[in-house]
């Protein structure tokens, strides 16, 4: 079954052809970096103008790049939650318009549901049948946007456990990125600069969130302060802000101070996604609930620092892990396309009624 995934809920233009849920026959997505990198972040009225003039160049590229034709797609996948609602309204029209017009069956899609499918993705001709014996499933996105824990029974039966209360990661490492004076996109940036030789990160004692002993919710706000504190010297301590104190000078902010900070930074932040993990799996089978595979996705999985704490995770809690590849990481169609297969086993698609929405189903 060839299904064509459009995708358009934040800065990327994205659409792909993918065969039985698995196989990326192409996979185009026009990036908008060079739009946003002044503003040092998305704007939502650009993004929307950028998604209007990428949209059928992306479709048409994407089923080019496939060598099919429209007609030989069998459906029409689109992400129609969350994200910008007018950058949503870009795909969704397009994804309508193409469902209408070849007759063919049309399958929404939540973005933030379809990144925890993403690992399971491989591009055409590579060997292998598809993943079987993945439930009951942990699962975690991590993005610019979200940072949510996950129980899959199905891809079309899951709860989500715990999110972030403030911050999502992304946007922590974007935000401390631009603390440090990194150029945008932070997140790729800082963590190239954590990586760098020499690197101490223990260099600054940061706070690890727990919330409550059994929380599985997130929170990232106080890392970030912390970070900013760290960097402007300025003292966290309830003594030191009495009116006769004075504060403490802050360090040079040196090329090696930078780094360190930004490998410090990394280690917190690691830190805090796995405890909390680890409390999901302890949780579940506490319920009698077995997770066998840890299902990873989101912009965050392309960070070093953390593909190599889930593996470790992974490895002694003897789960599968499914680490999306590199390109599959960043928002795109195939995840899309992807999940809408197993939508469509199970008896699940969507009519010319189905509208945007800014905010994720669960």
């Amino acid at each position: 079954m060839l299904i064509l995934g459009i995708e358009t809920s934040c800065d990327e233009t994205a659409a792909a052809v993918v065969r039985d849920g698995v196989d990326v026959l192409s996979n185009v997505v026009a990036s908008q970096h060079e739009i946003h990198t002044r503003f040092g972040g998305v704007v939502p009225e650009l993004a929307s103008r950028a998604h209007c003039e990428n949209i059928l160049p992306v479709v048409e590229s994407a089923i080019a790049s496939a060598s099919v034709r429209l007609s030989d797609i069998d459906a029409i996948a689109v992400g129609h939650r969350p994200g910008l609602i007018g950058s949503l309204l870009v795909g969704v029209a397009a994804a309508k318009s193409l469902a209408w017009s070849l007759g063919k069956p049309l399958i929404g899609v939540d973005h933030v549901h379809a990144h925890l499918y993403a690992g399971l993705l491989h591009q055409s001709g590579a060997t292998g049948q598809p993943e079987t014996h993945i439930f009951p499933a942990l699962g975690l996105v991590v993005s610019g946007g979200h940072t949510s824990i996950y129980r899959l029974d199905s891809w079309v039966k899951l709860q989500r456990l715990g999110a972030t209360i403030d911050d999502a990661l992304g946007e922590a490492y974007d935000k401390v990125a631009t603390i440090l004076g990194l150029p945008y996109p932070g997140g790729p940036n800082l963590d190239a600069l954590a990586q760098a030789p020499g690197a101490d990160e223990r260099v600054a004692d940061l706070p690890i969130s727990r919330l409550s002993p059994t929380s599985l919710d997130f929170s990232f706000s106080g890392l970030k302060t912390a970070m900013l504190y760290e960097v402007r010297g300025v003292p966290d301590h309830p003594a030191h802000h009495r009116a006769e104190s004075r504060y403490l000078p802050p360090p040079p902010l040196t090329d090696e101070r930078r780094r360190d900070l930004a490998a410090t930074f990394q280690r917190a932040a690691a830190k805090t996604v796995i405890l909390k993990l680890e409390r999901a799996l302890y949780q579940l089978r506490d319920a009698g609930v077995k997770p066998n595979t840890l299902l990873t996705g989101g912009g965050v999985t392309a960070n070093s620092r953390l593909r190599h704490e889930l593996s470790s995770f992974a490895s002694v809690n003897q789960l599968r892990l499914h680490l999306p590849a590199l390109r599959f990481c960043v928002d795109n169609a195939a995840m899309i396309a992807g999940l809408a297969y197993h939508h469509h086993q199970a008896g699940k698609s969507s009519d010319l009624t189905l509208e945007p929405v800014p905010t994720t189903a669960n």
